[in-house]
């Protein structure tokens, strides 16, 4: 990642007045997302970008609609009704729908100062497995990445279990997936270890 994408001075958003490199578009293709460990398993010495129990108490912000003190928004906010909508279309409608889809944000999300990563979850079910097709705007490759998809693997095996299918596959993209300045070094050290 350091040696390819777009490097420039954020002018607004996390971390403004720091540098960025980011990559126009990706996509993730992850074929087996339930393998464990759901988080990275870093070289000795190299701080972990998530744990498992970050990701545990990420798991409300993904799932319900709580805002703490300090939180502008949730994931959950816009995601809650939505996830009950969705298990109940497939269970009473059938498993050939391509309507159960998940949007995160509002038109007035724009005007928040940090609005909203994820944009939307899409969902299929194919030969009895519940997929998710990912959308970030914007997306922290060393500490969001694997955050972020520990937690959707969690919301998807316990939608596929409520909706009566298996696990299945999750395809991630994101036009700004990136890497922070601050985070640099350690994806160098990283790469140099594994």
């Amino acid at each position: 990642m350091l040696g390819e994408g777009y490097t420039y001075k954020i002018q607004r958003g996390s971390y403004a007045g720091q540098h960025r490199k980011e990559l126009d578009f990706a996509v993730v293709h992850i074929k087996n997302p339930a393998t464990r460990p759901l988080v990275p398993d870093v070289p000795q010495g190299l701080p972990p970008p998530s744990t498992m129990a970050y990701v545990e108490n990420y798991l409300p912000y993904l799932m319900t609609a709580h805002v703490a003190e300090g939180e502008q928004y949730t994931y959950g906010q816009y995601l809650e009704k939505q996830i009950a909508e969705v298990i109940e279309m497939y269970r009473k409608d059938g498993h050939n729908t391509n309507q159960a889809y998940m949007a995160v944000g509002d038109a007035d999300s724009i005007k928040l100062s940090d609005p909203p990563c994820l944009r939307g979850i899409d969902t299929r079910i194919r030969d009895n497995r519940l997929h998710f097709f990912v959308y970030f705007r914007s997306w922290d490759l060393w500490a969001g990445f694997p955050s972020n998809l520990a937690g959707l693997q969690l919301l998807k095996e316990y939608m596929a279990s409520e909706i009566g299918v298996a696990d299945g596959e999750i395809i991630a993209s994101s036009k700004g997936l990136h890497i922070y300045e601050y985070a640099w070094e350690l994806a160098r050290t990283a790469a140099r270890l594994a």
